[in-house]
This record gives C-alpha cells, sequence and structure tokens, in this order.
C-alpha cells in the first residue's frame, strides 16, 4: 500500500477534507494513473451532496488524465509511461451489454467500498464511481484508460473523459443525428456546450440553446448555437419554434438534471423527435409527462449514459478533431485550482458560471 492525498467526503453537503490515504497497486488487468488533472463535474458535486446515496467516506472524481506509473499483469498494450484520460466507464467486455457494443451500461458489478482505496488508518474507503480521482493517483481497469499524445496538456484532455464524451456522444450515438436535422440543447453548462459542438460536428441544420443567463447563450453560440432562447421567460417552447422556422426539433438534448427541465422538454419536440435525457436528477426527482401526445406524435424518450460512447472508439476520434480545430477544448477551462483548493473550485462550479474547472496537481 502506498500513502497519497485525497480530497475525501465524510459527510454529505460537507467540505472534502485533504488528507492521507492508503492506495492498493493494481491487480490483474488494472493500472495505476499518478494524475495531472481532474475535473471538477456537477457529477462529483450531487454525490458529495448526498443526492444519490452512496457509501462514506468516500473520495470522488472520475475526470482525470496523467501517466501510467504502475500494471498489473494482463493490461493489454499498456506500460508505464503511457499519458492517459481517466474515465469512470469500468466495462467488464464479456456481458450482453458490453457484447452489444453498449460498455456505458456494463452489468458486471463493481465493489467500490472494497477496491483499492483505504483510509490512513485501513478502515473503507469508497472509490467513487470506479475512479476515486480527487487524489493524486488513482488505480483502475485497464480498460477504463485511453492512450492520448505526449503533447498534449493533461488538463484540457481530462474533459474527454466525462463532460466531452457525455455531451458530444449523446448528439452522435444516442440522439443519431443526420445532416440537417434541427436541435434544441436545454442547458449550456459544461456538457449541453459540448452537446452543441456535437450537434455541429453532426451536421445540425439549426442548433437553438436554452440556459437561464444572456452570458450563457453567448458562449453557446460561440461552441456552435445558432439561436438562442432564456428559459425563464414564458413558454420558452414558442421562441425556439420561431428559431427554428415553425417546427419542434428532430431532437431535445436534456443536460441539466432540473425537473423543469425535463418537464418541458417534450415541448420542444417536432413530430417523430425525441429527447435524449443527459442531466441526472436527484433521486427520488419525477417528472411528468402526457403519454397520449408522445404516443400521437411518435415521440420518445431516451436515456443516455456518458454519451453512450466506446471509449477505445470515440476518445481517439474527439481528439483527432480536436488537433484539426474542430472540436473546442481549451475553451471549456474556467479555472485551474490545486487539491487544496479544492472546495473553492467546487463552490464556484455551483454557481453555474463556470464551463469547468480543472484541478492540476503539482508533480514536482
Amino acid at each position: 500500500m502506498q500513502t497519497i492525498k485525497a480530497a475525501v467526503c465524510r459527510a454529505f453537503g460537507e467540505p472534502l477534507v485533504i488528507e492521507d490515504v492508503q492506495i492498493a497497486p493494481p491487480k490483474t488487468g488494472e493500472v495505476e494513473v499518478t494524475l495531472d488533472a481532474v475535473a471538477i463535474c456537477h457529477s462529483d458535486i450531487s454525490f458529495a451532496s448526498g443526492a444519490w446515496g452512496g457509501h462514506l467516506p468516500a473520495v470522488y472524481g472520475h475526470e482525470a488524465a496523467g501517466i501510467i506509473t504502475s500494471t498489473g499483469d494482463a493490461v493489454g498494450e499498456f506500460k508505464v509511461g503511457d499519458p492517459v484520460v481517466v474515465t469512470l466507464i469500468r466495462a467488464c467486455g464479456s456481458c450482453p451489454s458490453c457484447a452489444g457494443g453498449k460498455p456505458t451500461i456494463c452489468e458486471t458489478p463493481y465493489d467500490t467500498v472494497n477496491g483499492p482505496l483505504r483510509t490512513a488508518d485501513g478502515g473503507p474507503l469508497e472509490q467513487a464511481m470506479a475512479c476515486g480521482a480527487f487524489a493524486e493517483k488513482v488505480v483502475v481497469s485497464h480498460r477504463q484508460i485511453v492512450k492520448i499524445p505526449a503533447s498534449m496538456p493533461k488538463d484540457v484532455a481530462s474533459l474527454l473523459s466525462c463532460g466531452v464524451i457525455t455531451g458530444v456522444g449523446a448528439a452522435v450515438n444516442a440522439a443519431g443525428l443526420r445532416p440537417g436535422q434541427d436541435v434544441v440543447v436545454i442547458g449550456a453548462g459544461g456538457v449541453g456546450l459540448n452537446a452543441i459542438q456535437g450537434a455541429r460536428i453532426a451536421g445540425a441544420r439549426r442548433i437553438v440553446a436554452v440556459d437561464m443567463t444572456e452570458e450563457k447563450l453567448a458562449i453557446a453560440n460561440e461552441f456552435g448555437a445558432t439561436h438562442g432562447v432564456l428559459a425563464d421567460q414564458k413558454a420558452p417552447w414558442k421562441a425556439a419554434y420561431k428559431a427554428l422556422g415553425g417546427r419542434g426539433a428532430d431532437a431535445v438534448l436534456i443536460t441539466v438534471g432540473a425537473i423543469p427541465a425535463y418537464d418541458q422538454a417534450p415541448r420542444y419536440l417536432g413530430q417523430g423527435g425525441k429527447a435524449i435525457m443527459i442531466g441526472m436528477p436527484h433521486s427520488g426527482d419525477m417528472a411528468s409527462y402526457e403519454p397520449v401526445v408522445l404516443a400521437a406524435l411518435g415521440q420518445g424518450l431516451v436515456g443516455s449514459k456518458m454519451g453512450d460512447v466506446v471509449i477505445q472508439r470515440d476518445i481517439p476520434w474527439m481528439i483527432d478533431l480536436y488537433e484539426q480545430g474542430r472540436l473546442k477544448l481549451d475553451e471549456l477551462i474556467s479555472g485551474r485550482w490545486s487539491l487544496s483548493q479544492i472546495n473553492d473550485a467546487i463552490e464556484d462550479t455551483k454557481t453555474g458560471s463556470a464551463k469547468r474547472n480543472v484541478v492540476v496537481f503539482d508533480r514536482d
């Protein structure tokens, strides 16, 4: 066991505590990654607030990049020294979902409480989302990582681990957008901006961003939105219809976990359209729909976890787009923070004004 620094959640809704924790060496099929950067995702904040329950104490964080510093046996092509991104998609590769090309909904359970992490005194410590990346190092399955170019900045690369693949993947994979279709994206935060990018890359004709502030709508325009609609106006879907030439959208991408957004999403849809459910509401929250309308208009509701990506296929594609200048990543970073500042980074993220805050580790 090694001793590393980590930001530990010991009570839901309370600040994380920087403390020493223990991490086990990688087992067969696992690698140890010494991290250079981890981004703050709203899912981490929801977990730390108790929105979805879970074991405590816990180490959250799941959007990371670093260098492989140790490996177990049977890790395929990976070797010490490889720069990689680390995702939460711990897929077994052989269950029905994995075999069917859906690794994001792998059916093989993983015990996050009895994983590689322990408290300083040897007690149980949850490796949340199979990552536990609010820490100097992680030990994860080799199926959770993807190599990146050595020249790619790690803070930028870390964004590919969740927010980018979730948003772009939702547009390309879950929605299956085709050139010429019209799209509404509800929420212009980190995931929403990437959903907008995904719609642009897929060839959408019109992309309408819906958000609460003019500032975020302006940013959405920079990422590819063709129109913006303020969500707090009366019947915002009517403004979206006008922007779309008098009809509803072929796809509505719901990138926030707010129930009002889910309740309103079908109103933006055109005939035959589908709402892609991306944002994660709190456990127990309920949305309301009028099924007869969805049925009569041939509309659908589609869940999308992590953009339905296959990371070994989709992340290299997105890196290529980034290197061509067709996928914005650098522009997503709002601020860089140290591990000791993680609570400040979280509070800044809660304001809703940040695109993505990134914790950068000092490895000197």
